[in-house]
């Protein structure tokens, strides 16, 4: 690579044009206002802007990677239109504050894709937890059977690892909504400029406080990344269950035929491809917030050429994140589930053993002993290939006499009733909380930047 090549970042920079674009409109409109530039100048410099807008879009644009970036691409094809006033928009600001500018603007639109794509994959999810909201399956510890659960139960955790999402992603977002633009290089700038105005053109909720912090801050990239790394990680958690569970060995789900494929040379399969992709994809994402970790640690104050490196590995987690969560959100709603196999899979493994300790708690008897109590009788059961179900009381009262004929009454229907408490799998609890799930995913879609406001306001007071 020879020359600019090797310093050049025009290909992939490029996806910032509107961000630059409206950024130098907002400026220019400053400028104005504060009798730094004309406003015959400013005009021309805003017709011109708007042209190379459309020029991009149209993909028309005479893109040169002599010139590096973003911004010396659309400073020069501006002076080509417009002639020597073009030079003037970059008056009192700098490629340091106008890139991290861009930046800031280009991560909080990010994170409004992204929260629609988390609303979106949770309606997917409620959709699911309410047609199956009588469906008994097995809940698992360590991979084993453990208790009985509904499977809307189990569907709501997900949708709950979603919510706390959307929460750190609006945080996120106040963290990113801080104007730099007026921080010049690196030390301000000594033209009177009006950065309050600049800020609320383009939408921010306040302006930078230190301009050396101001152009090298990329912390709110790691934000990002860092968010959708969490995302990726609970996408992932329910990826593996998808593949885990569309196996001949469990067999509770079976994939669309769009989101699953088949064997080049076997044609019985079905492959859970896109499961599988997106399991693998939070790999990448990890990648690339480690990898900007890496390049953040070792800076100096203030700007250096290091930074170039934070677009990247932030477009692709972008691109990765909101394309998994829509892949997600059609594959769930392409599962179809076998509900017979589910239950039928509650009557192995003595899932109801917890239930008989708490049966003797009750009366009275201290849980440790009440738990070797019921271990002693699995181990019996198991000996003689009896499910619970099929010991006579007689049976039971070989282990503890406080056992009597309520034990009989111990199956699926009371054990899950009997978790009744908040954040519990009984049919009440489990009903009532996908309402209110469902009533949150109603609300009117509130974009990031209401959120974080409101948030950031209630933190001021």
């Amino acid at each position: 690579m020879k020359g600019k090549g090797y310093t050049s970042s025009i290909s992939y920079d490029s996806r910032l044009y509107r961000e630059d674009i409206a950024g130098s409109i907002a400026h220019v409109k400053m400028l104005v206002m504060q009798g730094i530039l004309s406003s015959s100048d400013a005009d021309k410099i805003v017709s011109g802007l708007e042209l190379i807008s459309r020029e991009i879009a149209e993909g028309i644009f005479p893109w040169r990677e002599d010139l590096e970036d973003i911004h010396m691409n659309v400073e020069a094809r501006l002076n080509e239109i417009i002639g020597s006033p073009a030079g003037k928009m970059h008056t009192a600001r700098s490629r340091n504050d106008q890139v991290a500018t861009d930046l800031r603007l280009y991560v909080k639109s990010a994170i409004d894709y992204t929260l629609m794509g988390i609303g979106k994959l949770q309606n997917s999810i409620l959709d699911q937890a309410e047609r199956h909201i009588n469906v008994v399956m097995p809940g698992y510890t360590h991979l084993q059977r453990a208790q009985p659960v509904l499977l809307a139960h189990y569907l709501l955790a997900y949708f709950e690892m979603l919510e706390r999402d959307k929460h750190r992603l609006q945080e996120a977002y106040i963290r990113a909504d801080v104007l730099p633009l007026g921080s010049g290089a690196l030390a301000g700038s000594p033209y009177p400029l009006d950065r309050n105005f600049v800020a609320k053109e383009l939408g921010f909720s306040r302006v930078s406080a230190n301009s050396m912090d101001a152009v090298s801050d990329r912390d709110f990239v790691l934000d990002y990344m860092y968010s959708s790394s969490v995302i990726m990680t609970h996408l992932s958690r329910l990826a593996e269950e998808m593949v885990l569970w569309s196996s001949e060995e469990f067999g509770f789900v079976r994939m669309g035929d769009l989101y699953s494929t088949g064997s080049s040379i076997m044609p019985q399969k079905r492959n859970p491809d896109f499961a599988e992709l997106g399991r693998g994809k939070s790999g990448r994402v990890y990648g690339h917030l480690f990898g900007f970790f890496t390049t953040l640690k070792g800076l100096p104050l203030t700007y250096n050429r290091d930074l170039q490196e934070d677009k990247e590995g932030l477009f692709d987690s972008v691109d990765t994140v909101v394309s998994t969560l829509d892949a997600f959100s059609g594959m769930l709603n392409d599962i179809s589930f076998d509900t017979d196999k589910m239950l039928k899979a509650t009557e192995k493994g003595y899932m109801l053993a917890t239930d008989l300790a708490d049966y003797l708690v009750s009366r009275d008897l201290p849980f440790r002993e009440a738990y070797g109590v019921v271990k002693v009788l699995i181990a019996y059961a198991q000996e003689a290939n009896k499910s619970f179900d099929q010991l006579s009381l007689a049976e039971y009262q070989q282990f503890s006499p406080l056992f009597d004929i309520e034990v009989l009454k111990i199956n699926l229907t009371s054990s899950l009733n009997s978790r009744n408490v908040p954040g519990g799998t009984a049919p009440s609890k489990v009903k009532s909380e996908l309402r209110k799930a469902r009533k949150k995913c109603r609300l009117p879609l509130e974009s990031a930047t209401n959120l974080g406001l409101k948030a950031y306001n209630h933190n001021r007071k």
